[in-house]
């Protein structure tokens, strides 16, 4: 009945492919040899016999086909094993593309021979026997995937489904990886007890799809792994322990402890410090791994941390290793081992001079990183000066001004401010400020003398240096640069400007002469010179100048007109003709005028002052024993003896006037006497007394014996002389004094 079905099959398979143009067929795999495949000569179309005598025949493939052409009835035949799974392995469908010959004529025919898959393959997995090792700590619903099983065949006969044997401790879950393909995971569904249970077996078993299906098992044995199920435990969660910060490298911290109730490698515990807050306590902490004990490694800083919280690890020696875990709090105590600290957060410098009681001038900060009275901080300032320290809020200071400020005493103060805390013994440090003082203007020019006496010689050069006048301003730069000035002083009645004599330079104070000076013109010039600095506003001193101009003797005698009548008048009075002649005075002396008898008046004068004024007169001609003398200091020309006739009408006279300068200066007056009568003599003096006869240049006298007016005369003339010498020379003795008071203690006088 089967034979018949698939024959059927065969020829309508072969209808169907004669009608579309192709021969194909269709043949199961695992046919048995000899199973007619299809009729192919007639399907091709060819009589009976004719398949033999055209020799109907596959052409050779490169592969083994499995089929041949039955050459008696051109059948064509299964030869050998089909395998479908060898010939296409998972493609589908598994078509073999076939080549018939045809001799007489030569034609080719193509056949298309289909093997259709049978559920000949159960389902392999990779190995017969799967070991697992899970521990005993594994959670409910921990997932170990499995290998599948794969099977040769396609279509439903490779699809696989998957079951395990009964397990209360698993059960299987399937995975689709993508359409096809079922990924089996064990799934553990009760906590696992290795005293208990130490193996588990179960089967796994894979079935396919096909009629009828087909299976293949995998033993899965699991053994359970013993699990390090106890942590070590601490006899305390938290540690605390105090250091002071002065403790020595290597110093134990402390040992802590931990217990692991586990036996073996379970129970051997090996310890690690972790989690350090801050982090770079790692740097300052180790502990051995076997004992706990706890030690520095690096110095402690209170100041940098001043507590450490780290954690500790025990762990055991288990697969996998179990942890249990403590904390230490090491506390840092501090030491006095930090000085205070002290910063200049702002100064303003130079500080002016004039600046207000109050005035802030720097900003400081001063800390110290100890804590409690290590850490509380004391200041002051040293030396001793105008500043001083105010706290503005805590380590917070400012240093201000407490005494008003005095650039020209002291310009720059170096200011020390110390600090020292409350630690014992107590730490000091110490920061310096300069603060220079700023100049402002608040100093006029000072000359060194309220009142300079200046020399200067007459017929000085124009400008000769007269003196140098300095005045000293102690501010500085612009404030302390000083320009001299006159301010405007006078001499004589009709008061001359000083300036039109002297001079001084803006810069140095050189106080110069304009023009020669004359002592006859100005003895006497006092000023004033002004000092003025370039500060903002300006500051100003005066120094009187009293100048003072000494005589030399540039002026010779001058001799004095008469005062009475013409000689020539006097002469026709007489009764006499005469001619004057120019440059000669004239006298009248009486026959027999006594020894003694002044005849006349010699009178000079001399512009120039003291001894170069101080004249002094001599007979020059006639020399020897003449009838007349001159006196030496009165200019008076009186009778060396009694006149007679033997002296002739008239004696001509040279007196010569010289002044006591060095060199001396001299004039000549020529006196022409007269010898007369007694009558002519009265009448000359009557014709002299009408007129103006206070003359002091010429006098004559009448009569023999010379009259107490004449006398008294003399006599007044030369105590007139004495007491002009004498007070010149008090004046000069007054003035080289005064010059000398000055000049000692000052040194300041100078002479041009």
């Amino acid at each position: 009945m089967r034979w018949e079905a698939v024959l059927w099959l065969l020829v309508l398979q072969a209808a169907w492919a004669l009608a579309g143009g192709q021969v194909r067929y269709s043949v199961p795999e695992e046919a048995e040899a000899g199973t007619v495949v299809g009729r192919l000569a007639q399907d091709l179309g060819l009589e009976a016999g004719e398949a033999e005598a055209r020799r109907l025949r596959l052409v050779a493939q490169g592969r083994r086909a499995s089929v041949e052409v039955s050459g008696a009835s051109g059948a064509l035949l299964v030869s050998s094993r089909l395998d479908r799974e060898e010939l296409c392995g998972k493609s589908a469908p598994c078509a073999l593309r076939l080549e018939v010959l045809l001799e007489r004529p030569l034609r080719v025919f193509h056949v298309e021979l289909e093997v259709t898959d049978i559920n000949d393959n159960a389902p392999i997995f990779p190995a017969a026997r799967k070991n697992l090792s899970i521990a005993e700590s594994s959670v409910p619903g921990s997932r170990f995937p499995l290998e599948g099983a794969s099977d040769a065949d396609i279509g439903a006969n490779a699809q696989l489904s998957y079951t395990l044997s009964p397990s209360e401790h698993f059960s299987l879950d399937l995975q689709k990886s993508n359409e096809r393909n079922i990924e089996p995971e064990l799934v553990l569904t009760k906590p696992l007890d290795r005293e208990t249970i130490p193996v588990h077996r179960l089967v796994l078993t894979a079935t396919d799809g096909g009629r009828p299906s087909l299976t293949g098992t995998m033993e899965l044995v699991i053994s359970v792994l013993d699990a390090n199920d106890n942590a070590p435990q601490f006899n305390q969660s938290v540690y605390k322990v105090q250091l002071p910060e002065s403790a020595a490298v290597g110093t134990l911290v402390m040992r802590v402890n931990a217990m692991d109730p586990d036996e073996g490698l379970n129970s051997e515990v090996t310890y690690a410090v972790t989690n350090f807050i801050p982090p770079n306590g790692r740097d300052l902490i180790s502990i051995n791994p076997n004992t706990a004990e706890i030690h520095l490694k690096a110095a402690l800083d209170f100041e940098e941390v001043n507590q450490f919280d780290f954690r500790i690890e025990a762990k055991d020696k288990g697969a996998p290793p179990l942890s249990g875990h403590c904390k230490v709090v090491l506390e840092v105590l501090d030491v006095n081992d930090n000085a205070p600290e002290v910063w200049v957060t702002s100064l303003s410098v130079p500080v002016p001079e004039d600046a207000s009681v109050g005035t802030v001038v720097a900003l400081l900060s001063v800390s110290d990183r100890d804590s409690g009275e290590n850490g509380r901080v004391r200041c002051w300032v040293w030396p001793a000066s105008p500043f001083g320290l105010e706290a503005t809020f805590a380590g917070s200071y400012s240093l201000v001004l407490r005494e008003a400020l005095d650039r020209e005493r002291v310009s720059e103060y170096e200011v020390e401010v110390r600090a020292e805390d409350g630690g014992a013994p107590a730490l000091r440090a110490r920061r310096g400020l300069r603060v220079p003082v700023s100049d402002v203007n608040d100093n006029a020019p000072a000359f060194a003398q309220a009142v300079y006496t200046v020399l200067a010689r007459e017929n000085n050069a124009a400008g000769a240096e007269l003196a140098r006048l300095w005045a000293r301003d102690p501010d500085e730069a612009g404030n302390g640069r000083v320009s001299y000035s006159l301010w405007e002083g006078g001499a004589g009645g009709g008061w001359r400007a000083a300036s039109s004599y002297v001079s001084v330079d803006a810069e140095s104070g050189r106080l110069w002469a304009l023009r020669p000076l004359d002592y006859e013109e100005l003895q006497v010039l006092q000023f004033e010179v002004r000092a003025v600095d370039a500060g903002e506003p300006p500051l100003w001193g005066n120094a009187t100048v009293q100048l003072f101009v000494l005589d030399e003797n540039d002026n010779a005698p001058a001799l004095l007109p008469p005062a009475g009548p013409a000689p020539e008048a006097a002469e026709a009075a007489a009764g006499a003709v005469s001619v004057s002649e120019p440059g000669t005075l004239w006298a009248w002396a009486a026959w027999g005028a006594p020894a003694g008898q002044v005849v006349a008046k010699i009178r000079a004068v001399d512009a120039d002052s003291g001894y170069n004024a101080w004249l002094r007169y001599e007979l020059w001609e006639p020399r020897g024993k003449g009838p007349f003398r001159v006196g030496l200091y009165s200019g008076e020309v009186s009778t060396a003896r009694a006149l007679d006739e033997a002296d002739g009408p008239r004696q001509r006279l040279l007196i010569v006037v010289r002044d006591h300068g060095e060199p001396a200066r001299s004039a000549t007056a020529t006196l022409s006497v007269s010898l007369v009568e007694a009558a002519e003599a009265a009448l000359a003096a009557a014709a002299g007394s009408s007129s103006a006869s206070s003359s002091s240049v010429s006098r004559s006298a009448l009569g023999a014996e010379p009259g107490p007016g004449g006398a008294a005369s003399a006599a007044t003339n030369v105590w007139l002389v004495v007491a002009i010498c004498a007070v010149s020379s008090l004046f000069l003795l007054a003035v080289v004094l005064y010059v000398a008071s000055r000049w000692a203690p000052r040194a300041a006088v100078l002479s041009g």
